[in-house]
């Protein structure tokens, strides 16, 4: 036996939730040693709903049965394979979200086609079938089928038929955004339905999980912007749900969603960049979520505007001055049972001066392998890293065993001190200080022991031909970085940088090699 993995699954069982623990071994069971009855005649009518015109999704159905799914493109020559899994399951998710339904450019023939396509393979499913994507396409269903005014029994029955599939599996065993995103659809399938049921458990579990997943800053407890946007989004989606249909007036219920989304839109904003990009850190990337300024146009439809907030709990913090704006992380891994967005990025930055020049590498897949491990490594960060090892134990694509533990020693306007045990085992104490004036920012790394640490910066790849290096200065552009420390060895090496998912170019990074002490002093001047 291998005791070295043996420890690392007890180290990443050890702070899940009794309850996912639970359903794991319920769902297994269930799996194999119970029938379950998933069909049930739906005898009634539904009720149409009607929306003000919401963010409408990415174009990704291209006529004749091709599709466009992380940058990948598939067309099916005779016939649609719902199960097809060639590009890795995320893209087969994609494919069964029916986001197109709601796409720029979609007409109502298409869509019918498609819905009845899926239908005649419904007894064949597979992923497509699992709680979260059925969670997805039945809000993207009922939001077709209400904007085209279609009422046909045999899609309504096969959709009643998946509510009842959601409502039995409900993702108890992750929790997190996939359990909120299940009680989302429950909302809309009650609407749509008239169910009073379906409504308070969609009810029950909204209440409890948003309660928990929005920390106080507003931030979604998983730390991905990207993620936030989705949540935030898909919560806009049920205020408008609310303030346009009358199947429920819970004007209590309505009151809460419009209080948490207005703290998780003042949050967005309070991280986004002045060119309409927010970082990419943890699970995050560009092209699936919609823009700050899309979300914050579609809130202000349905009165939800951002308010000036102080960033704290989420453990992120953005410092805004006329020359650049600094974002940075001096979060523990988040949430602590749920860490399958989260990346080993302790003390990671990323810094923007009217373009990006600091960047955080961002991500370009799902599927398990070197290069999913690569974007969530330590390496791949702009942080520090010793004897080529991750601060936090990232493996098998979306766990996280022992992680560094972070302690803030001072926070305020002008400096940023704190410190994390993530290299305990190898002695070490990591402490980072950023201090931070109109136009310079000193970033000083301590450690406690004479090991080689390796601080990691990495650059947009707009700056590839912009990057001179004189001795221990380094000049790109409108910036300065000179670093002054203990035996420092600067290299110059390539990385990739993934704009989307699936689209990866070269870029330049720097390493740099210390002991004991290294500052970095980033100048920036105005342009």
């Amino acid at each position: 036996m291998d005791f070295s993995k043996l420890i690392l699954l007890i180290n990443t069982i050890k702070y899940l939730r009794f309850r996912q623990i639970l359903y794991r071994f319920y769902y297994f069971f269930k799996k194999f040693f119970l029938k379950t009855n998933y069909n049930k005649k739906y005898k009634k009518d539904v009720h149409l709903i009607f929306l003000q015109k919401p963010i409408p999704k990415n174009n990704s159905f291209l006529k004749n049965n091709t599709f466009l799914f992380l940058n990948i493109e598939k067309k099916f020559e005779k016939k649609i394979i719902w199960n097809y899994n060639h590009f890795g399951k995320l893209w087969t998710y994609n494919l069964n979200y029916f986001d197109f339904l709601n796409q720029k450019k979609i007409n109502k023939s298409d869509g019918l086609f498609l819905i009845n396509d899926f239908i005649s393979n419904y007894k064949y499913l597979n992923d497509g079938l699992e709680p979260y994507p059925i969670s997805l396409r039945c809000i993207n269903w009922i939001k077709f089928l209400s904007r085209e005014k279609i009422k046909n029994k045999i899609i309504n029955q096969c959709l009643y038929n998946q509510y009842i599939i959601l409502s039995k599996n409900l993702e108890y065993h992750l929790l997190g955004n996939h359990l909120l995103e299940n009680a989302f659809s429950l909302l809309f399938g009650s609407f749509f339905f008239e169910d009073e049921k379906m409504y308070l458990k969609a009810k029950k579990i909204i209440l409890n999980e948003i309660e928990e997943q929005v920390l106080s800053d507003g931030c979604h407890f998983e730390l991905s912007p990207m993620y936030h946007k989705i949540i935030l989004e898909k919560l806009l989606d049920c205020i408008n749900l609310f303030q346009n249909n009358t199947f429920v007036k819970d004007k209590v219920f309505l009151n809460f969603l419009m209080v948490k989304a207005t703290l998780m839109l003042s949050w967005l904003k309070e991280i986004t960049f002045s060119n309409d990009t927010v970082p990419h850190v943890n699970d995050s990337t560009f092209n699936i979520a919609s823009r700050t300024s899309t979300i914050i146009k579609y809130a202000k439809k349905l009165n939800v505007v951002p308010k000036k907030i102080i960033l704290n709990d989420s453990g992120y913090r953005f410092i805004n001055h006329k020359a650049y704006q600094l974002f940075l992380d001096i979060a523990d891994v988040g949430p602590s049972y749920q860490p399958g967005h989260a990346h080993a990025d302790t003390f990671n930055f990323v810094l923007f001066s009217k373009i990006p020049l600091i960047v955080d590498p961002s991500i370009s897949t799902y599927n398990i392998g070197k290069i999913r491990d690569d974007e969530r490594s330590t390496k791949y960060h702009n942080t520090v890293t010793f004897d080529k090892k991750n601060s936090s134990q990232i493996w098998s694509g979306f766990r996280v065993g022992n992680r560094a533990k972070v302690k803030i020693i001072k926070d305020n306007e002008t400096e940023i001190i704190a410190s994390h045990d993530g290299y305990k085992n190898l002695g070490i104490i990591h402490k980072r200080k950023f201090k931070f004036s109109s136009s310079e920012i000193i970033i000083s790394d301590i450690i406690n022991n004479d090991k080689t640490g390796h601080a990691h910066f990495h650059f947009h790849p707009d700056l590839n031909d912009n990057i001179l290096i004189f001795n221990n200065t380094i000049q790109i552009k409108n910036l300065t970085i000179n670093f002054a420390g203990n035996e420092i060895v600067i290299e110059k090496l390539p990385y990739k940088f993934s704009y989307e998912f699936n689209k990866r170019v070269t870029a330049i990074k720097l390493r740099v090699g210390f002991k004991q002490m290294l500052q970095t002093k980033i100048q920036i001047l105005e342009t």
